[in-house]
């Protein structure tokens, strides 16, 4: 297959987009070849997935110059590791469209479709400029969403969400800029591929931990990782579901997607050396936020944090120094992304029918929409990681991993898990199942439609394949994990 499909598949829906922005008013028309964009790249990434090599490190790359004066180069590529995250966004994307199939206006679709090629560019750049380029595009739709669409105090919304993540994209493009002065300076050329940057050995030590340190703010507010997250919950609360579902599914995952991609090969020894105050980090993140997620009222508010507490998990996970954690981390970005994004979608979905937003005002669901209250459950059982479910796997792995990193922090991690899974059985326990008490007002609740349904059931199916396979799934990304502890860090893998 030519290395032109990922060109391809990045640029279709950007293409799209300024084509029906232009032709068209009608939002049934937009939305349904939006659909059908989302669609025919899914059916371009199946194909990419069954040709993959997991053995064959970087494949169907693109290397040409873009602005050829200062080594700039349009260079994209994927391996085991990318080529797992373009799978979920492929998947999760077009299916979403069935959630929020109505009541959605023109410049709704056309965002989404925009968001579509961001994310994308993003994740299969190579070259950090591009990179960046890709990473600024994947947010201004979002933000454009939550301000057009959001509710309550959207404008400051907007304002508070732009500043955090300009703020953190600019120390990561000055840090970017630094490392394309210093490649210069070292060799006489220019270049801002990643595999060129891994060859500067100028830079002294002090400035390494800066530059490392620019990158994680930029990709830490994404995540977010604590005390970089106060923009999250306010974002989350008052931005529209599918907002919501972008950046808790797919933007928060390439925050972690970067880490691995750029910060590991460029700088292997910081990520070494502090690797246990960043594992660290990530289960405080995982206890703060799972405490503040136990007293919140509002249901979105406590998926917030409860998506934060996750990805505090996965972050560390990431710095485990080893291939259980790190495999762990791949994998639970991959459920969380399906649990979390289902279960955002299904909240805006009984906030639409309902009209109540906090646990106390809902109960009573279980018996007015049977369906949702199923694959609510799967969704939240994965996200509490049963067993039996993708969570769970991903999950124990993180545990294993963290364990062989640190026996304390290990122990500290798994009862960490188990008590955070109480306040989520909880909230369905209160909020879907529990009958409402004498003297509430009616609850106005529809049961899933067809499409709707259609649009979840290979989520969860995915939910159980995963748990029940897993080795279907990492054999595609095991390689890859084996790659950079072996051939970058240097520090073996185990298995």
């Amino acid at each position: 297959m030519s290395s032109d499909i990922l060109s391809f598949i990045i640029f279709l829906p950007a293409v799209v987009a300024i084509g029906l922005m232009l032709t068209t008013r009608d939002v049934n028309t937009i939305r349904n070849i939006a659909f059908l964009t989302t669609t025919v790249i899914l059916a371009l990434v199946l194909k990419i997935y069954i040709d993959f090599v997991p053995s064959g490190g970087m494949q169907f790359v693109t290397n040409v110059p873009w602005i050829e004066t200062y080594g700039i180069n349009y260079y994209i590529g994927l391996d085991g590791f990318s080529l797992t995250i373009l799978m979920m966004i492929a998947i999760l994307i077009p299916t979403s469209y069935l959630l929020l199939w109505e009541g959605k206006t023109k410049g709704y679709w056309i965002n989404m479709l925009l968001v579509q090629s961001g994310v994308t560019g993003t994740l299969l750049s190579l070259d950090v400029v591009l990179f960046y380029f890709f990473w600024e595009v994947m947010l201004l739709p979002v933000f454009l969403m939550i301000g057009s669409f959001g509710f309550g105090d959207k404008v400051f919304t907007t304002i508070k969400v732009t500043v955090y993540t300009m703020a953190g994209s600019l120390l990561m493009f000055i840090a970017i800029l630094y490392l394309g002065v210093a490649y210069h300076n070292e060799f006489g050329v220019w270049s801002f591929s990643y595999d060129k940057l891994m060859q500067i050995t100028t830079i002294p030590y002090d400035t390494k931990v800066w530059l490392f340190l620019a990158f994680l703010a930029a990709f830490g507010i994404k995540i977010p990782i604590f005390p970089l997250h106060t923009w999250i919950m306010e974002t989350y609360k008052n931005s529209p579901t599918g907002a919501v579902f972008l950046l808790s599914s797919i933007m928060a995952k390439l925050g972690v997607y970067a880490i691995v991609r750029f910060m590991i090969p460029l700088f292997p020894e910081i990520y070494i050396e502090f690797s246990t105050w960043f594992v660290a980090i990530g289960l405080f993140g995982l206890i703060y936020f799972g405490i503040a997620a136990l007293m919140q009222s509002d249901i979105k508010r406590m998926f917030a944090y409860s998506s934060a507490s996750h990805l505090s998990f996965i972050s560390a996970g990431i710095f485990s120094l080893n291939s259980y954690g790190i495999n762990g981390a791949l994998y639970l970005i991959i459920a969380h992304a399906i649990a979390t994004g289902a279960l955002f979608l299904l909240v805006g979905l009984m906030h639409e029918q309902t009209g109540f937003k906090t646990i106390k005002d809902l109960g009573g669901i279980a018996k007015k929409a049977p369906i949702f209250t199923f694959i609510f459950a799967v969704m939240l059982f994965a996200n509490v990681g049963l067993p039996g479910t993708n969570g769970f796997v991903s999950e124990l792995l993180i545990i294993f991993g963290i364990y062989e990193f640190n026996h304390a922090l290990g122990y500290v991690s798994a009862l960490t898990v188990i008590i955070g899974a109480s306040y989520m059985l909880w909230m369905f326990q209160r909020a879907i199942l529990q009958d409402r008490e004498e003297g509430m007002p009616e609850l106005k609740m529809r049961d899933l439609k067809v499409k709707e349904v259609l649009g979840l059931a290979p989520w969860v199916i995915l939910v159980f394949l995963m748990g029940f396979y897993p080795e279907v799934f990492m054999n595609k990304f095991e390689p890859t994990v084996t790659h950079y502890l072996n051939d970058i860090l240097q520090i073996g893998a185990t298995k």
